[in-house]
């Protein structure tokens, strides 16, 4: 391939009007975006989450053992979550308090999915000062309006988990849930 001499004495390879110059600062700005993208990705990545976090991110509660009346508990994102069956009385009781009289008004269908009423999710931590309410175990207190107490500062909660006495300032939190099947459901 013949070169050509340009008027300014620059050498044009092949005639093409492509200079030297112009091909060493296109490859020298590759090189440097291509280090510079070696150098940013991976502190991008150090930024997500990592692996136990995210195994954290949602919980599957199978609720197949779990009888009418029933609550467990379980671990979501390292707090406790509360799962219970309602009955059919707790559903009533619930239904007939009315909502604009509570401290944090919510209905029990707003708590709860459609067409799932006597399953009542909700995070165990007391909305006071973060104490672990009782009421999910077994034989445990469930205060004053049968649903959760918290034995650190006496908050009572009613059978869909509304705040109806004590200092805590809001009901017990309803976290992102959704059925996976007729027994089972995913948190998160």
């Amino acid at each position: 391939m013949a070169s050509v001499e340009h008027t300014d004495g620059e050498v044009l390879a092949g005639g093409d009007g492509v200079r030297r110059r112009d091909f060493i600062n296109i490859a020298a700005v590759s090189f440097a975006g291509v280090g510079a993208v070696a150098v940013v990705l991976p502190l991008i990545d150090q930024m997500n989450p990592s692996a136990d976090v995210l195994a954290l991110a949602s919980t599957e509660v199978d609720l197949s053992d779990i009888q009418p009346g029933q609550a467990i508990k379980t671990t979501f994102r390292s707090q406790p979550l509360f799962v219970r069956q309602l009955t059919e009385k707790e559903i009533a009781e619930a239904d007939k308090v009315d909502p604009s009289t509570l401290r944090d008004p919510q209905t029990l269908e707003e708590r709860t999915v459609d067409g799932k009423k006597q399953w009542l999710i909700t995070m165990g931590v007391c909305t006071h000062l973060g104490c672990v309410p009782l009421g999910a175990g077994e034989g445990e207190n469930r205060g004053e309006y049968g649903g959760y107490f918290c034995p650190c500062h006496g908050s009572s909660y009613d059978t869909a988990a509304r705040i109806r006495k004590g200092p805590a300032p809001k009901n017990l939190e309803v976290p992102k849930f959704s059925f996976t099947s007729d027994t089972a459901i995913l948190v998160g």
